[in-house]
């Protein structure tokens, strides 16, 4: 598993609380991304919507550490 998790840049044990959190009952909805997709400017923003009902909008060419620190964020706060 930890091969697994350092080839995608997310520790053990955040797997592990995500592995956790998505094994509960509630169904979870996921939304296919292409991860090597050109960013245009004129992209429009990913979003993600929340258990809470809020909306997170991604705008295209966000870096990877600032979305890592918003949702490490509102995982905490979760």
């Amino acid at each position: 598993m930890s091969a697994f998790c350092r080839e995608r840049g997310v520790s053990d044990q955040s797997f592990y609380n995500w592995r956790k959190r998505l094994s509960g009952s509630e169904p979870v909805r996921f939304v296919l991304v292409e991860a090597n997709a050109a960013v245009r400017k004129d992209s429009l923003p990913v979003e993600l919507i929340l258990a809470s009902g809020d909306r997170l909008r991604i705008a295209p060419g966000t870096d990877a550490v600032t979305l890592r620190t918003v949702l490490n964020v509102l995982r905490e706060r979760a």
